[in-house]
């Protein structure tokens, strides 16, 4: 073995005993629910000791002393009783994310958005492969599992049809699917999902608050485009030269072509699609449309934003209904409700989780401990003299520390929205941007954390074409995509910050205390 050889295998046992490390840690915690019970547990004692303790903060509006109320005293314990269902049934993401679900399962389950995203891999040339599987993993948001269950292996597949390495097509579908998970041309199940829980957080500052799935739109719109170029730049310059050319022993196949069922149900969902496109145009165009306020015509106040989740589910229900028809993939009325039901089934997880997470975030505001913590942690920041940009950076790298450990975007941000949503709105800044700086950190470590739930998964399509591949195989070919992506991606919502530009609609960047 030469010098080089055994430099090269001394770095990958230390990238091995680092990864073994991580995994160990990350093992120890206990799952997301039991967490949240945990940190139940937690605020309950603290609370106690808070009150014992004197413990206290001015308001920075109404200029009232602030002071712990003591969850184990008798009272303390009734509301914790009395209040626990309406915590979890009045849980602001718990309704959204299910009616959004509902719609999108008979999107995913009638095949609908899988055949889209084969049908941009089949009918990509060559010169266009990469952005055209960045897009496709960028869209695949919007399906749940498909972006990671049959999206990446049908890009190495692709790439290798085509003459190029397959661990490529892998690794930048995965960049695109993962790396960029929160970028979006359209909202996703997670928009609702993360902005109920924004909600409940700013809600412990400002109990009239409202933040809508649509918060962060525009910034995510902007930020696909940017994955998209910057993940073609990497892949490229980096990733194509690295692996240079496949001498595996994997047989070349190609992705199979539309068939002639699932062009109709195409057909038929597109014209599906477009009408709904033009109602929606109507009522939100002209300031007399019917989705705009009838009071002032204004779109930030509207039945439009009210209601997105409504129009998210039929959009999708519809589209999915009528290529499913048309498809043939929906024979009979159980096939639909059954495609409902299994996309229920699977959000189980999620239901219990939610369940401790309300209490969790329900006796942090009850307690008063989240406005007390975030009044004394927004000024020891004050005194720190620091701008929104640095604050920022300081958010972004202690979510992506996280990001390692917690691979939830929800349990994550359940835990952190809490306390840094109201801290960060006493120092001005809105609960939009901190949503949008969170979900750049969650997104772009994804690609690298061996824990992430899919991280086994995409190593086994990977030992199809290599089967020596391992995890550090695997982080070596996804750390140039994650590092690019933090940066670029960071860079930009400094930009957007620069220029005070709004997030989405009517999400602007600072908050004014009442």
């Amino acid at each position: 073995m030469t010098t080089e050889q055994n430099t090269d295998a001394a770095q990958e046992g230390k990238l091995y005993r680092f990864l073994l490390k991580v995994e160990k840690v990350g093992n120890a915690l206990p799952q997301p629910a039991l967490m949240f019970l945990a940190l139940c547990l937690f605020v309950i004692i603290f609370s106690a000791l808070a009150t014992a303790f004197d413990m206290q903060a001015v308001h920075p509006v109404t200029k009232e002393v602030i002071k712990p109320v003591n969850l184990m005293s008798a009272a303390g314990l009734s509301s914790i009783l009395t209040d626990m269902i309406k915590n979890f049934t009045g849980f602001a993401p718990l309704g959204t994310v299910l009616v959004a679900m509902l719609g999108f399962s008979l999107a995913e389950k009638s095949g609908l958005l899988g055949t889209v995203l084969r049908s941009i891999l089949v009918k990509s040339p060559r010169a266009l492969i990469i952005p055209a599987v960045l897009l496709a993993g960028i869209m695949s948001h919007t399906a749940g599992d498909v972006g990671y269950v049959l999206l990446i292996p049908l890009s190495a597949m692709a790439f290798h049809s085509v003459g190029l390495h397959p661990l490529a097509g892998l690794a930048i579908c995965f960049a695109g699917v993962s790396g960029g998970f929160s970028a979006n041309f359209i909202i996703s199940a997670l928009d609702p999902l993360l902005s109920g829980l924004s909600q409940e957080a700013a809600r412990i500052i400002d109990p009239q608050y409202s933040v809508t799935p649509l918060v962060n739109w525009y910034f995510m719109s902007v930020s696909s485009i940017l994955i998209i170029a910057v993940g073609t730049i990497v892949a490229k310059k980096i990733t194509l030269p690295f692996l240079g050319e496949y001498k595996g022993d994997a047989e070349r196949s190609e992705p199979a072509p539309l068939s002639a069922l699932e062009k109709r149900g195409l057909l038929w969902a597109g014209i599906v699609a477009f009408v709904l496109i033009v109602a929606i145009l109507i009522g939100t165009v002209p300031e007399s449309g019917f989705l705009r306020n009838p009071t002032n015509g204004s779109l930030l106040d509207s039945p439009f934003l009210k209601g997105i989740i409504a129009i998210i589910f039929f959009f999708a229900a519809l589209t999915g209904l009528v290529y499913g028809w048309g498809a043939k993939t929906f024979r009979s009325q159980n096939d639909v409700t059954n495609a409902m039901q299994e996309s229920m089934a699977t959000m189980a997880p999620y239901l219990v989780m939610v369940f401790f997470a309300a209490q969790f975030i329900a006796l942090f505001s009850i307690s008063n401990m989240g406005l007390i913590m975030a009044v004394h942690g927004s000024d020891f920041l004050k005194s720190m003299n620091l701008s929104a940009v640095p604050l920022m950076i300081g958010f972004i790298i202690l979510t992506c520390v996280l990001d390692i450990f917690i691979g939830s975007a929800s349990a994550k941000w359940a835990l952190m929205a809490p306390v840094f949503v109201p801290m960060f709105m006493i120092l001005g800044l809105a609960p939009e941007l901190t949503q949008a700086s969170y979900r750049i950190a969650d997104s772009v470590v994804n690609i690298i954390s061996p824990l992430m739930p899919y991280f086994p998964l995409i190593l086994a399509f990977a030992n199809k074409y290599d089967p020596r591949a391992r995890v550090g195989t695997l982080i070596a070919l996804m750390l140039p995509y994650s590092i690019a992506f933090l940066i670029s991606w960071s860079i930009l919502l400094f930009i957007w910050i620069g220029f005070e530009l709004p997030l989405g609609p009517g999400a602007h960047l600072k908050y004014i205390m009442p």
